[in-house]
């Protein structure tokens, strides 16, 4: 059997004008013309066959079948967000011939005067909420395909729990249509608006604010800088320490249980932007000051999560690290979750100030198959007495690591 090639054309924004001179030519010569009815309406006088783009098996059962010309028309760009990833996945990519467009994203950006060169582009079609804003606390500038279920304002919405709503939002309707619409607004006002915006939408963030990063370091702020109970924060020394031991990566995923004032959820932030970071707290007073500092520091991928561990865990994404700061009297219930739950390769760090916690602590850790490594953190630091300085000692810390595996 000889298979044809296949053809991917990409409409531009107005339609069959977009098409450039080359790939009308191919749909000229085309047997089989397959896309949504809005791109099969362009070609009125089209003299093959026409068949709507429905699901995508029976798109790759028929193009392994048949031996027609067939071109298959989409929006823009097919290699952007589009159709060519399963079918270049699932044939022979000599089949496949692409023939590129102008995509809605780039046309929006034109339209509001803004360049996208330095754009993050995320979809939620079919993807999820959570992944997409993930992507976006880490940007600095994002353009973002909603669909009827994931909307600017649910995007808008999960931005604010976040504590990251410092973008200017342009809300980006009917790209191409008579009737399209650019609207200029906040975050919060994405919540507001008179009208339910068209399903036809593209969200862009523009970050408007952020920390200043020469008061506020990535690592080492200083503790007064924290809303906090000053029992309730570990220290800026004991943080590093700590941080250090949770050997991060960018994109994991880490629980900080019993956060406290939130200052390695924080720093953590600072040190991984493109993970994903839960500050577990049940304490009212604390919850308070966690709030206080995600605004303060305009944290962008961390989630308080309020409640009391280890029933606050259950619906976490699995953990690739984990920080307990804070037990509440539930140490050993809060590893045996730990345990069932942390990925391969998973890293605990347990701070402890009492004998009692450091030696129960370890115990229960090696109990459940964890190999553990605890160093004590002496700090003393110099404050002034008269016109002398003298060393003042803080309460020992011992920092506790523990991985899963044999000794």
């Amino acid at each position: 059997m000889t298979q044809q090639k296949i053809y991917l054309v990409g409409a531009g924004i107005t339609g069959w004008e977009g098409f450039g001179s080359k790939a009308l030519e191919i749909i000229a010569k085309s047997e089989v013309m397959i896309g949504h009815q809005r791109h099969l309406d362009c070609f009125p006088d089209f003299a093959g066959e026409k068949m709507l783009f429905g699901e995508l098996s029976d798109l790759l059962d028929f193009l392994k079948k048949t031996e027609k010309r067939v071109a298959i028309l989409a929006s823009g760009d097919p290699t952007f967000f589009g159709v060519s990833r399963f079918l270049l996945r699932n044939l022979a990519k000599e089949r496949i011939e692409i023939f590129p467009n102008v995509t809605s994203m780039q046309y929006a950006f034109a339209r509001i005067k803004e360049p996208w060169d330095d754009s993050i582009f995320v979809s939620v079609h079919g993807r999820g909420l959570q992944p997409a804003v993930d992507k976006i606390v880490a940007a600095e500038k994002a353009c973002v395909l909603t669909d009827k279920n994931n909307t600017p304002a649910a995007i808008a919405a999960e931005l604010i729990e976040r504590g990251a709503e410092g973008y200017e939002a342009w809300l980006c309707e009917d790209l191409g249509l008579p009737g399209e619409k650019f609207t200029k607004t906040s975050v919060r006002g994405l919540l507001e608006l008179p009208l339910q915006p068209s399903g036809l939408n593209i969200l862009i963030l523009i970050r408007t604010y952020a920390p200043n990063l020469t008061h506020y370091p990535l690592i080492g702020i200083d503790d007064e800088e924290f809303q906090t109970s000053k029992k309730l924060i570990t220290k800026q020394e004991v943080r590093a320490v700590t941080l250090a031991k949770l050997q991060l990566q960018d994109d994991l995923v880490l629980w900080d249980v019993g956060a406290g004032s939130g200052s390695v959820s924080i720093e953590a932030s600072n040190l991984m932007p493109n993970g994903r970071i839960f500050a577990v707290e049940q304490n009212a007073q604390c919850l308070a000051f966690i709030r206080e500092n995600l605004k303060k520091f305009t944290t962008r991928n961390v989630k308080l999560v309020e409640g009391e561990a280890p029933d606050a865990l259950d619906e976490l994404p699995d953990p690739d690290r984990v920080f307990i700061g804070g037990s509440g009297g539930h140490l050993e219930e809060i590893i045996i979750t730990v345990d069932s739950r942390l990925k391969p390769e998973g890293v605990v760090v347990l701070n402890a100030v009492t004998l009692d916690t450091l030696t129960k602590s370890i115990e229960f850790l090696e109990d459940h198959g964890f190999t553990t490594e605890a160093a004590c953190v002496n700090i003393a630091k110099t404050r002034n007495l008269t016109e002398y300085k003298m060393f003042e000692a803080q309460n020992p810390v011992y920092v506790i690591t523990a991985r899963k595996g044999n000794e």
